[in-house]
């Protein structure tokens, strides 16, 4: 997951338009769109969540975030 200085200097924001698409922005820079069922599944979940969760649940949406063991692999 991305840690939580990272989101604050960074953070995500979304739009959501009148036709249903998502777009998920990171420092006002296009990240992904959503179209309809992903975009269904990612309004449903950000509608409950706090700002923290909410800047998790985008970074997942991006594919933008770490599962926080990669520094551990050693080639």
């Amino acid at each position: 997951m991305p840690d939580n200085e990272s989101l604050a200097k960074h953070p995500f924001s979304y739009q959501r338009s009148k036709d249903g698409v998502v777009r998920i922005f990171r420092s006002n820079h296009l990240a992904t769109t959503l179209r309809e069922k992903s975009a269904l599944r990612f309004l449903s979940k950000i509608s409950f969540a706090n700002e923290e969760n909410s800047q998790l649940i985008m970074a997942k949406a991006t594919g933008q975030y770490k599962f926080g063991n990669e520094n551990d692999r050693r080639e």
